[in-house]
């Protein structure tokens, strides 16, 4: 279990955290979502007791990080997988963390078949591609066979196989009753692994819900509805509230009434309909709702982007023509 209370981290007089207070449960997977520069990784290393918090406290199996006898056998962490001797191989690596911390090596071993490492055991490190060093990353962080564990984007770099096999990890890891932590960008991937989610932004806690939870918060009721008869549908269930897009023909996509409702105004018009879909709100489209206003810096709209580019075009273009433009006056 991670327990925080409070936590403020401050650099010079900015604050990266501000006062956060959480817990991060066994037995279940919990992500870690926040734009950048949100404070996660400050965090997790707060968690670490890589940086020392300006106030507040964290406890990990209710003791500070750094008051464990044997850290690696409670926390076992990957937050900077190029945070290796390049010139060491992936078994040497390993055999040094273990000896360091009494780790018998047919651990080693173990979690060098268990994260598919094998058949480069013995090479460099410093020829390993991202998503091998990632697999290295998550193979020292299960060393001590902890009872946490933390991992700050762990997919990245990885191939569909290596992203499927870091899910099922961690999800049997929590079936343990592992308490584990995890960041990623990926929305879709995080959809799928965890059960409960923590979104951090500009160094708060700005939700703490259960992944069913935080879906519902869209508050929007959306479903899709294919018939041969859509004009006639559209007229059965329009009303104030309601919005109705067409996708194409026969396809439908309602929102603001509920399925139950829509089926009953297709019984009661002798409207045949052959599907009614409920669609669940994406966790990217709640996370990117809920997080807009606490990213840094807003990217401007692709689109409106390239209207703006083509007016300034076009002005630069009549100017030329007109003989007002900067290259007519330097030619004068």
């Amino acid at each position: 279990m991670i327990e925080a209370h409070g936590l403020v981290k401050m650099y010079g007089k900015k604050p990266a955290v501000q006062g956060i207070s959480f817990t991060v449960q066994p037995g279940k997977v919990t992500g870690f979502l926040g734009p950048n520069g949100a404070g996660k990784s400050t965090t997790m290393r707060m968690i670490m007791g890589l940086d020392r918090p300006t106030a507040g406290d964290v406890r990990v199996n209710g003791s500070h990080y750094s008051r464990h006898r044997a850290p690696l056998r409670e926390v076992g962490a990957l937050l900077d997988a190029k945070a290796v001797h390049s010139s060491r191989s992936a078994y040497n690596h390993l055999r040094a963390m273990a000896a360091t911390h009494g780790i018998a090596k047919k651990r080693v071993h173990e979690v060098i078949e268990l994260t598919g490492l094998g058949a480069v055991a013995k090479k460099r490190v410093g020829g390993f591609s991202l998503g091998m060093g990632q697999r290295l990353g998550i193979a020292a962080a299960l060393l001590g066979d902890p009872r946490t564990i933390i991992l700050d984007e762990p997919v990245n770099g990885l191939d569909p196989e290596g992203v499927l096999w870091v899910r099922t990890l961690v999800r049997a890891l929590a079936a343990e009753g592992r308490t584990v932590f995890l960041s990623s960008h990926l929305m879709s991937e995080m959809a799928q692994t965890a059960d409960h989610l923590l979104v951090i932004g500009r160094g708060r806690i700005i939700a703490d819900a259960s992944m069913q939870d935080f879906l519902a918060r869209s508050g929007q009721v959306r479903t899709r509805i294919r018939t041969d008869q859509p004009d006639a549908l559209y007229r059965a269930v329009a009303a104030e509230g309601v919005s109705i897009e067409n996708r194409d023909a026969a396809l439908l996509e309602i929102t603001g009434v509920d399925p139950r409702t829509i089926a009953q105004a297709a019984l009661d018009h002798s409207i045949l309909v052959y599907e009614l879909t409920p669609l669940q709100a994406s966790l990217e489209e709640v996370y990117m709702a809920l997080t807009k206003d606490e990213v840094e810096y807003h990217s401007q709209n692709i689109e409106t982007a390239a209207v703006s580019r083509n007016i300034d075009n076009s002005a630069e273009a009549q100017d030329v023509l007109a003989g007002t433009g900067a290259a007519s006056g330097e030619g004068k």
